[in-house]
This record gives C-alpha cells, structure tokens and sequence, in this order.
C-alpha cells in the first residue's frame, strides 16, 4: 500500500507541474489540431491526443507538453494495474477502478466528462470553444485522480485480511 501511496504523490506532483502549463497544454493542442486540419470536433480521447503529437507537431514546446499530458495518463495505468494486484474484492472499490480503467482507455470519448468543484481546471479554460473543445482532456487526470484516492481511502478502511497479493 505505501509504494501506491508513493507512485499517487508522484503523479500528483507531475500533475501540478503540468496544472501550471495549462495554457501551454491548450495551445499545443490547438496548433496541432489546426495542423492536422481537425478544428471542428473536441479533443476527445488519449489517442487522438498521442495522434496529434505523434503527426502533426512541429516544435518542441508542443511535444513536451503533448508528452507529459500523455506520460501522466501513462502513470495513471501503471498506478490502477499496481491497484489490480492489491486487489480486494469489494464491490466499491472494484467499481473505482474499473471506472479508473474505462476513463485511461486510449479510445474512451472524454468529451462529455467535466472537473467538478474543488477542480478549476475547466473554469481556467479562456472561452466556451475551449470549454467545449478541451474540457474533456483537461478533466480527465484529476477525475482520476480523485478516483484513485477514493480507491485508496476505501482501501484502507477495509480488514487487512481483505487484501491479497
């Protein structure tokens, strides 16, 4: 339980580094976007955001940030197969991380999915185009992230007994 604690703190120190570049984050994905001649529909999956990165960036700010959006999501995997193993056999927290699992799918749509409050992510986001553009992407690590520490609290409620390697 401690090294998933300690991969989740590391995940969520790469994630304030990333909050702070936002903005760069929006950019990057709107000059590949436009690249790619793909303006109309939203940003709605991990792999369509690995797509952009992989085709249709031309510098090394975009890619950077391209790549550290996805490396998180990477994290994010890692951090619910390492759950897997600890796996408890209880119904909420089963649920937790199949949700987990559903989200980090490389092809799942993420463009209905939102941040809610205390998660400003969404709010940050300069106009409705961008809201409606973005907002998907933008949510998706801290929905996850707030998922994991919610597997992680019901986890350690649990009879240690519960728990199986």
């Amino acid at each position: 339980m401690n090294e998933i604690k300690e991969a989740l703190r590391n995940t969520e120190q790469n994630y304030k580094l990333f909050q702070q570049q936002q903005f760069t984050f929006i950019r990057a994905l709107q000059h590949t976007r436009e690249n790619a001649r793909d303006v109309l529909r939203p940003v709605a999956s991990i792999s369509q955001v690995q797509s952009y990165m992989d085709h249709h960036c031309n510098n090394s700010t975009d890619r950077c940030i391209l790549n550290m959006f996805l490396n998180i999501c990477n994290d994010l995997c890692n951090l619910c197969q390492k759950l897997e193993t600890l796996q408890s056999g209880n119904d909420i927290t089963d649920g937790i991380l199949e949700r987990c699992k559903l989200l980090l799918s490389h092809s799942n749509d993420l463009s209905t999915i939102r941040a809610k409050y205390p998660h400003d992510v969404v709010n940050r986001l300069s106009c409705d185009e961008a809201k409606n553009h973005y907002g998907g992407v933008v949510s998706l690590i801290p929905i996850v992230l707030d998922y994991v520490k919610e597997w992680v609290a019901h986890t350690e409620k649990l009879p240690r007994h519960m728990l199986c390697n």
